[in-house]
């Protein structure tokens, strides 16, 4: 076994490589760029090396820079993660020119399934079923709308070297096609160095399910079953479940069947994955397949109790697999949410900026991985079990850490797993409304939203989920009246404690204490919710909607969050202190209460509201990023939907297209420049 690795990667992929490698009793090094300098994997490995400055085309897919490190470090191996060289053939022929051993698969493996055309071909001669498309390279947007008609519309155009969503687009006629082409190739030779784009047949209503297989160097191969990951925001992951609640036995067999069939036909040893797009009636097709563990392997991992990370070093250290496929079997459910550094109500823009609160839920072991003592735990440890639910939270940021904007914004990646669906649902809700992230937007709202979705409830998702159900972008959700009630009694008892904890300052004048009453009003979503609050030593008891509900917390003011019991039923909001009451967030919606007395109840409706300002003649810059064009000059006049500027932030190109006709009055910005959020990009008249 090495005694040593170098992992070529930052984040939380680097922080989940050096928890396995440090309970294997490896050490680790850490390499690191400017932006980097105070990260959390640079803090948890052995060592660290600086490779050079923030941007990634300077330091991390640098290949000199990485194997300057490893000669520096006498690394033994390396496990390049996820992203920038993980699946680059010129990086692991450099470390086996230099006897360093890459963990992952071999080479020409890596070649092989890194091209999206020729993989697809090998795919067909591996008898692995492929979407219809064109595989050969297209030279220019004419000829991409040529292709993209005669393959039939909806077409999905890709950039052969891609990979988490990017060089991606879909296009639905002759224009969006030359558009689509234009922007994947940029993004193309941004991200990759690889302009290359090719055209496939986009499946409507399609789930995106994909195998997790497994290989050694000795020609064992075996399929860990499926993850479902079909809940997606421009081609981006955002929710993933393994199992999938659409696959039946047959399928699925079917499926992991296809995936080692395609592994051993380009020689794989080592954890990869078999992407596939799956139809309304279970025909499925060969998507692509990436030679490199995937971001969601931790549900994976939840449900058969297999470390993948550990597999992998295993495998690559020349060791055998120690199971075979009868031995794989589900265990119960895991779900993973992806928190980003987006904000939800600016269209999942990206947010950078200093976590000021980050407060995960605790981690709590369970379920296989528990089992076999396997378990990959947090920095801090594990809290005791609770009930038949696990929480896992892979993540590379702490507080007081900063969100950069040149890396993904990825924040953590939060897991639940449960003996079934529904129970692992309820543990994800509960986890998402006890994570506390502050000082940047970030998309747990979202998260919560779609975990009450009935759709997503059901099963019955595909990868338009999103755009379905939120074609308007995400404005938070409208709780129900019960909880609403819920929610305003929760005030009320807050109030009180609050109210008691003012009467009892040290000081006062004798005969002058405050009286606290037991009638409030609390606002609460433009209503009115008359309440009663009587206390006693073991909790309160509210009357609010003619109904009485029995409140029991420890709450006290300061706490940022609150976990009650209301009638049985936990309440889990983050709190934060407004005049006259609370901002409360839960299940998905951002809510202001007032809790007044009747009398200031009455006077409060007496006062004007206060608007914001118009700004509906500015196209204002909706995230911190590069100006990387202006479409439109002073006096041009444009129409709904025409593209205006794009601008680039977190390695992904956003067109802003305008809202309605008009006629540019003024352009402030011009490209090459770097904007904060609200700056004035142009005004129209």
């Amino acid at each position: 076994m090495f005694q040593k690795i170098l992992i070529a990667n930052r984040g939380e992929i680097a922080c989940r490589v050096i928890k396995t490698a440090k309970k294997m009793g490896i050490a680790t090094v850490a390499v690191y760029s400017d932006a980097d300098r105070n990260a959390l994997h640079v803090k948890m490995a052995d060592e660290a090396i600086h490779i050079g400055p923030s941007p990634a085309n300077q330091s991390y897919i640098v290949i000199d820079k990485i194997m300057d490190a490893v000669r520096r470090s006498g690394a033994e191996a390396v496990h390049p993660g996820y992203g920038f060289l993980s699946e680059n053939m010129n990086f692991a022929a450099a470390l086996e020119k230099e006897g360093v051993v890459f963990i992952g698969p071999p080479s020409p493996a890596i070649q092989a399934m890194g091209d999206k055309i020729t993989s697809k071909k090998i795919a067909q001669d591996a008898g692995v079923s492929t979407v219809p498309g064109y595989m050969g390279l297209i030279g220019d947007a004419d000829e991409a709308a040529r292709i993209a008609a005669q393959v039939g519309y909806p077409v999905m155009i890709k950039a052969s070297a891609g990979g988490g969503g990017k060089g991606m687009r879909i296009a639905w006629n002759d224009d969006e096609a030359r558009e689509g082409f234009a922007s994947s190739q940029s993004e193309a030779a941004s991200s990759f160095g690889d302009d290359r784009i090719f055209i496939e047949k986009f499946v409507t209503e399609p789930r995106h399910i994909e195998i997790q297989v497994l290989a050694d160097a000795h020609g064992n191969c075996v399929y860990l079953h499926e993850r479902e990951c079909s809940i997606q925001r421009r081609n981006q992951k955002v929710i993933e479940e393994a199992p999938s609640p659409f696959l039946d036995p047959a399928t699925r067999a079917a499926m992991g069947e296809q995936a080692v069939a395609l592994a051993k036909a380009v020689g794989y040893a080592s954890a990869g994955t078999v992407e596939f797009i799956v139809d309304a009636n279970k025909n499925f097709y060969f998507l692509e397949m990436n030679t490199r563990l995937q971001v969601e392997h931790p549900v994976t991992e939840l449900i058969t109790g297999i470390d993948l990370v550990e597999q992998m070093i295993r495998v690559a250290a020349g060791e055998p697999l120690p199971f075979a496929q009868a031995d794989l079997s589900i265990d119960g459910w895991a779900i993973e949410s992806r928190l980003y550094a987006e904000d939800p109500y600016r269209n999942f823009l990206p947010s950078i900026g200093r976590l000021t609160r980050y407060r995960p839920p605790a981690e709590v072991a369970g379920g296989p991985l528990a089992a076999n003592d396997r378990w990959v735990p947090s920095v801090a440890g594990t809290a005791p079990a609770v009930g038949d639910a696990a929480i896992r939270n892979d993540t590379g940021v702490y507080e007081g850490g900063e969100i950069s904007m040149f890396y993904d914004p990825m924040i953590a990646k939060l897991c639940t797993w449960a003996p079934d669906r529904a129970a692992a649902i309820d543990a994800m809700r509960s986890a998402l409304d006890s994570f506390e992230v502050e000082g940047i937007g970030h998309n747990l709202p979202f998260l919560s939203a779609v975990m009450d979705h009935p759709r997503f409830v059901s099963g019955d998702i595909s990868t338009a989920f999103i755009a379905e159900e939120y074609p308007e972008g995400f404005a938070g959700v409208t709780l129900p009246d019960a909880e609403l009630e819920r929610i305003a009694a929760a005030s009320a008892a807050m109030h009180r404690v609050a109210e008691i904890r003012r009467t009892q300052i040290t000081g006062r004048l004798g005969n002058h204490e405050r009286r606290v009453g037991e009638d409030w009003v609390v606002g609460l979503n433009g209503r009115e919710f008359p309440v009663r609050v009587r206390a006693d030593k073991a909790g309160s008891t509210v009357t609010v909607g003619g109904r009485d509900l029995r409140l029991e917390s420890g709450w006290k003011p300061g706490m940022a969050l609150a976990e009650i019991m209301v009638d049985g039923a936990p309440l889990v909001m983050k709190v934060e202190r407004i005049p006259a009451g609370y901002r409360l967030r839960t299940r998905g919606a951002d809510l202001r209460t007032h809790v007044r007395s009747p009398r200031a109840a009455e006077l409060s409706r007496l006062m004007p509201e206060k608007l914001p300002p118009d700004t509906s003649k500015f196209l204002l810059c909706p995230m911190p990023g590069l100006v990387v064009r202006i479409n439109v000059a002073t006096g041009d006049e444009v129409q709904e939907g025409q593209p205006l500027a794009t601008v680039e932030a977190m390695k992904m190109e956003n067109i802003l297209r305008a809202e309605r006709k008009g006629v540019v009055k003024s352009v402030a910005a011009s490209a090459g420049e770097s904007l904060k959020v609200d700056d004035v990009i142009m005004e129209f008249e």
